[in-house]
């Protein structure tokens, strides 16, 4: 099984019982980062959490839709996050799309108008005021995000980012209503600790939005 999961192992005769210690001891370290990273990220945006929720919570009630978008990985993470939403494991669902879904739409417009454009054209069409952006990026300078983002917020679409490393000028940007900053410089611990931050966001903009409806009732 391990010759399968690491080819470069093959051959390597009686040092492989070591070199299988190391990559578990390799695991167990990341393992431990990544944990230690989620927590105290968690611990440091509860407040910036709370407010994003309250004002997320605020636009489900009033009929709006969340729109998610990011490049490569991020990508996948902005798709995790519509689903989550849209098709919860528990409690109501939500109105929610992602953006990079569409392989044709992604590519004509990539191919029309720009790949700066690919996501600002998507909100232009479908989105409306009183909807939600959020973006998800690593680096906090995707290009693309940042003018979807500008686009967003002329239309007043709440806008949400969720960046890495300082939170570059997706934390910076006027465009950007609220940016949820994950401090690390490594894009596999990034976008771990996002996608518990996208779970937290989830599960706070739930419990509003129950507490709302016993109020009612």
């Amino acid at each position: 099984m391990s010759d399968f999961l690491y080819p470069f192992l093959e051959g390597v005769g009686p040092d492989v019982p070591a070199l299988l210690a190391d990559l578990a001891t390799s695991a167990e370290h990341k393992a431990a980062v990544s944990n230690r990273l989620r927590s105290e990220t968690l611990e440091r945006e509860a407040e910036l959490l709370a407010t994003i929720a309250d004002a997320m919570a605020a636009r489900f009630r009033a009929g709006g839709r969340l729109f998610t978008f990011g490049n490569g990985g991020s990508s996948t993470d902005a798709a995790s996050v519509a689903v989550l939403f849209a098709s919860p494991p528990s409690g109501d669902a939500l109105p929610a799309r992602c953006l990079a879904d569409d392989t044709a739409v992604l590519s004509a417009l990539g191919n029309d108008v720009g790949f700066e454009l690919v996501f600002s054209r998507q909100l232009i069409a479908h989105a409306r005021a009183g909807d939600i952006a959020l973006g998800l990026s690593t680096s906090g300078g995707s290009r693309n995000l940042l003018t979807a983002f500008q686009e967003a917020r002329q239309r007043d679409i709440l806008t949400i980012g969720l960046a890495g490393y300082d939170g570059g000028e997706m934390a910076r940007s006027g465009d950007v209503d609220h940016c949820l900053v994950v401090r690390s410089d490594s894009v596999h611990r990034i976008q771990e600790t996002q996608g518990a931050l996208a779970v937290a966001l989830w599960s706070a903009v739930h419990e509003r939005l129950a507490a709302a409806e016993a109020t009612r009732a």
